[in-house]
């Protein structure tokens, strides 16, 4: 045989050799949340990394990063749009600094149960606003619960008087700070890694927080009361690497976007199922649970009116309106 096929044989079998290697080498997907392991977000995410590790016959291999171990918000962003950290989630109203429209989950008793929730998030519209940060190299996958935002106090706030001046925790979104004002509250922006300290100190009144992150971090030992006021629903957003996706092939994506949709229908109905539990197990520890007569309920929604007139300029008006119809 001619010396030149031989050795065009030996290299293409060596070059096919480095191919199937390369392909089933291990890829490991860095995943930062900022909840500690046991909320049914922390939950979720272990359960995502057992399936896609399986799914994937161990061609994935993923590293949590938990309870905001990678660094804030800012950092897991930089490192989801660098490439550096495939994959992570946030409140999404945190992600409005980058697009006035994602400002539309802060705005006060939009969503009235999860249905409507669900509804929104899951169809075109909360699709497309998934989609609003490719522009930052981010990818949008979906959407898991926190919940809706409940008043964990060191005094009882059971009317809108109770609430007035109240010095409370908020974060770092103007909408998020506009509601709590609304109602006659004093919002002070803390970082998630310092709230428990601040209102074990006494540095703020209390924080409006869903039940399970409440509960899980232990708020309610160092709270006396609850409100549950339902103000605002807040989602996370589960972000992924536009860098590292588009070096994926479509099997290897779909593998991703099977094991969200199950940790995803998961922490969804974890954290739901939940709530009931927290609450009487909350009462058992004498924690006083308030809640809203429905005439006092209506007099907080109307005193919030005013956030949707502020932001009018800029949540888009359509995707507003549209909401609204859906959930009616």
């Amino acid at each position: 045989m001619n010396k030149k096929i031989v050795a065009g044989l030996i290299f293409a079998v060596v070059l096919s050799f480095f191919t199937v290697t390369a392909s089933n080498a291990a890829m490991t997907i860095k995943l930062a949340h900022p909840n500690v392991p046991a909320t049914p977000m922390g939950q979720a995410y272990e359960l995502f990394k057992q399936d896609l590790e399986k799914r994937s016959n161990g061609f994935f291999k993923v590293q949590i990063y938990d309870s905001s171990k990678y660094g804030n918000f800012d950092a897991v962003v930089q490192g989801i749009s660098m490439g550096v950290l495939q994959m992570g989630s946030d409140g999404i109203g945190n992600f409005s600094v980058f697009n006035d429209d994602l400002m539309l989950y802060d705005m006060p008793f939009l969503f009235p149960n999860y249905e409507s929730c669900d509804l929104v998030e899951d169809g075109p519209i909360g699709q497309e606003l998934a989609k609003s940060l490719e522009k930052q190299g981010i990818m949008g996958l979906g959407y898991i619960d926190i919940g809706y935002k409940h008043i964990f106090s060191n005094r009882p706030v059971r009317t809108l008087e109770d609430a007035k001046d109240l010095k409370i925790r908020s974060t770092h979104s103007k909408a998020h700070i506009a509601v709590l004002q609304a109602l006659g509250m004093n919002p002070t922006p803390i970082a998630w890694g310092e709230v428990y300290t601040t209102l074990q100190q006494g540095t703020v009144d209390g924080i409006d927080i869903d039940l399970n992150l409440a509960y899980f971090n232990k708020f309610h030992e160092i709270t006396k009361y609850v409100t549950l006021s339902g103000t605002v629903y807040t989602p996370h957003l589960v972000l992924f690497s536009k860098r590292t996706w588009d070096k994926l092939n479509p099997e290897q994506q779909g593998w991703i976007m099977e094991s969200f949709k199950i940790m995803q229908d998961f922490e969804r109905k974890t954290n739901r199922d939940n709530e009931e539990k927290i609450i009487a197990e909350m009462k058992k520890l004498g924690v006083e649970v308030i809640e809203l007569s429905p005439e006092e309920r209506a007099r907080w929604v109307k005193a919030t009116n005013s956030v949707y007139e502020k932001f009018a300029d800029q949540i888009n008006q359509e995707q507003l309106k549209a909401v609204q119809q859906l959930v009616q």
